[in-house]
């Protein structure tokens, strides 16, 4: 056996320097010592008081001074937050002494919410960014050496490993909501995939010798890119099969209105007349609501006999007869035209209630058999988002000829 290395001073003190710093960045994500926070609202009182740190000045502030200055929090809470960061020393008095009233606070923990703001506004992805563009410039940097591109290398490997792993994880195990909520790193990442290959390339270029860390790198971008695949798969398959568009991100639609022909995007809805309105409910609420009906029997009565003393009037027993009605519309629809654009007739109606009631009007106009007008749909499609309906079909509302009758 070898005898242990002595340390040296340097690294006996760079080792408590580091656990200084990490109970500092850590001590807003802890409830109490030891214990990891579950309110999200104390996130907010420790952003607080860090902010009222920063407008005090070199000073500092006292216990009493921050709770005054968070003031819209209870100030039990603020206390209570105040003594777990003074213990982890993310706030530390001002000068070491026993009657010393005025705190400092470190900028270390104000730096980590802010870095956990926006991992959780954007997943991640531009922190991945920042760290690519870094790894590149150190590999290129004309005093690295092969310890450093080394060193870039294996973080970059782990980092695309842990992602492949947990997208893989989710594909397999995971149910597809779950995977459309936590998969943030899904979608618009084939940048980050090329920036690491231009890290890769950097390295391999100026230290051929580190090949095999190279291959461990270009294995574990494989299976980042397969996991995506599997995982943009089977959310699409799924949102194809349930018609909820909502399984996909409201980006892939943006950039597939953006950049797509107008042909393709006109034939997304070619089988509509207009769009119609949103539903009132949303599928999981419909499909809750079928779930959890009772089938009750229900007793059955008769319907109630008709009275035989009077006769029915002959008028009653006929069918309604609404020809006159319905030619009246028509009439008024044309007016001295022989044929009318259903585009100008439903930009008239102004309003969907509108639009609807002249559309049935209209088609039951076309569909009886002693009015000589008719309706003819088209393969046009005019779209205009200002006005109300915005997609409509292309048609015209005329007279005609029917068929073995010869009148117009």
């Amino acid at each position: 056996m070898t005898e242990p290395v002595d340390a040296t001073l340097d690294q006996l003190t760079a080792e408590p320097a580091v656990l200084r710093l990490y109970r500092q960045v850590f001590a807003v994500l802890a409830r109490e010592a030891g214990a990891m926070i579950l309110d999200p609202g104390l996130v907010d009182i420790d952003e607080a008081i860090l902010e009222a740190f920063a407008e005090a000045g070199s000073d500092g502030l006292t216990a009493a001074e921050a709770a005054a200055a968070c003031r819209r929090f209870d100030p039990r809470e603020v206390e209570r937050r105040f003594g777990l960061l003074r213990d982890y020393k993310a706030i530390s008095k001002v000068v070491d002494r026993p009657n010393e009233q005025h705190y400092r606070a470190a900028f270390a923990p104000y730096v980590m919410l802010l870095f956990l703001r926006r991992l959780a506004e954007r997943g991640g992805q531009s922190e991945l960014h920042q760290l690519l563009t870094l790894e590149q410039q150190n590999a290129s940097n004309p005093d690295a050496v092969a310890a450093d591109g080394k060193a870039s290398i294996s973080r970059l490997t782990k980092v695309f490993r842990l992602l492949a792993n947990e997208l893989a994880s989710m594909v397999q195990r995971g149910a597809a909501e779950a995977l459309r909520e936590n998969a943030q790193l899904l979608w618009g990442n084939r940048s980050l995939i090329a920036q690491a290959e231009d890290v890769h390339a950097v390295v391999l270029d100026r230290w051929p010798g580190l090949g095999p860390d190279c291959a461990s790198l270009r294995i574990a971008l494989a299976a980042y890119a397969d996991a995506i695949e599997a995982a943009a798969g089977r959310l699409i398959e799924q949102a194809g099969t349930t018609r909820a568009l909502g399984f996909l991100p409201a980006e892939t639609w943006i950039s597939f209105a953006r950049g797509c022909r107008p042909e393709d995007l006109a034939a997304v809805l070619d089988p509509f007349v207009f769009d119609a309105p949103a539903p009132w409910f949303s599928p999981q609420a419909l499909s809750e609501a079928v779930e959890s009906g009772q089938t009750t029997g229900v007793t059955r009565f008769r319907p109630p006999r008709p009275d035989g003393s009077q006769e029915p009037a002959e008028t009653d027993l006929g069918p309604a007869d609404d020809s006159a009605d319905l030619r009246a519309t028509a009439e008024r629809l044309l007016g001295s035209h022989t044929r009318v654009s259903m585009a100008d007739l439903l930009d008239e109606a102004s309003d969907w209630p509108t639009c609807r009631r002249l559309l049935a009007e209209v088609t039951a106009i076309h569909h009886h058999p002693e009015l000589e007008f008719e309706l003819i749909w088209g393969d046009g499609l005019r779209i205009d988002p200002r006005s109300c309906p915005s997609w409509v079909s292309q048609g015209w509302f005329r007279r005609s000829v029917r068929a073995g009758t010869g009148e117009r």
